[in-house]
């Protein structure tokens, strides 16, 4: 008996280290699918299928994306300290723009309703792909439940940012993050929305667009799969 004890312990101290899972991070599962994607994107939207592209979009944020650890950037406010992703401590709703692109007639106002139904389930923060001195006017355009951010290729903290969301997905894009930073969903665009439209109803088509995204991104935002690569311990 005393014999097998000794031989059960070899058995397990001398045990191979078995190999730790790590999440995958969304800078790399970016990397590793930008480029199939976008030339697979190219040549249908090419032919102008449109609808074609969209699904390669969602093929590629649901088989690669969802699930990946988002990077914990430090995005410079427009009137506050930095807002740094993990002393949110909550779901992150991020969209990014750009100053001299024309957001849409209504979606300004549909983001601000939006920021005040949900303030306690969630943070909205604004990213401009720009400079801090054309923010200011278009800053003021959000109430103080959205926290308004910038970042460009001319600051030099900016360049891993710019580089991984800018330039890869574009914008706008919409990103869905839980309290853990795991990536949930990813959107990008909004609604078409006619030139002659009331104000009123912009506002409208707007906020139910966004508000069925917000919705369903908290009723999922604990049931993800996390996304993760193998590792081995040293």
């Amino acid at each position: 008996m005393r014999l097998m004890l000794l031989l059960l312990l070899a058995i397990f101290t001398f045990q191979p280290a078995k190999s730790q899972e790590k999440p995958v991070l969304f800078r790399d599962a970016i990397k590793d699918n930008i480029k199939k994607y976008n030339k697979q994107s190219d040549a249908v939207y090419e032919n102008g299928d449109i609808q074609k592209g969209q699904e390669l979009f969602d093929s590629l944020v649901q088989n690669h994306l969802v699930g990946s650890k988002f990077d914990d950037y430090s995005f410079k406010s427009v009137n506050s300290r930095k807002v740094k992703l993990s002393k949110i401590n909550r779901p992150v709703f991020i969209i990014t723009y750009a100053s001299w692109c024309i957001i849409n007639k209504g979606e300004i106002s549909a983001l601000n309703k939006l920021a005040r139904k949900y303030d306690d389930e969630m943070q909205f923060i604004v990213v401009f792909w720009d400079q801090k001195s054309n923010m200011k006017k278009i800053a003021r355009q959000f109430n103080g439940k959205i926290k308004v951010c910038y970042a460009n290729e001319s600051y030099k903290n900016d360049a891993s940012v710019v580089a991984t969301l800018k330039h890869t997905l574009g914008f706008p894009t919409s990103y869905f993050l839980n309290s853990d930073l795991e990536v949930v969903d990813i959107k990008r665009g909004g609604i078409a929305i006619p030139p002659k439209t009331p104000v009123k109803k912009a506002i409208e088509m707007n906020y139910t667009v966004f508000d069925e995204r917000i919705t369903n991104f908290l009723s999922i935002k604990d049931e993800i799969p996390v996304r993760q690569v193998l590792a081995s311990e040293d």
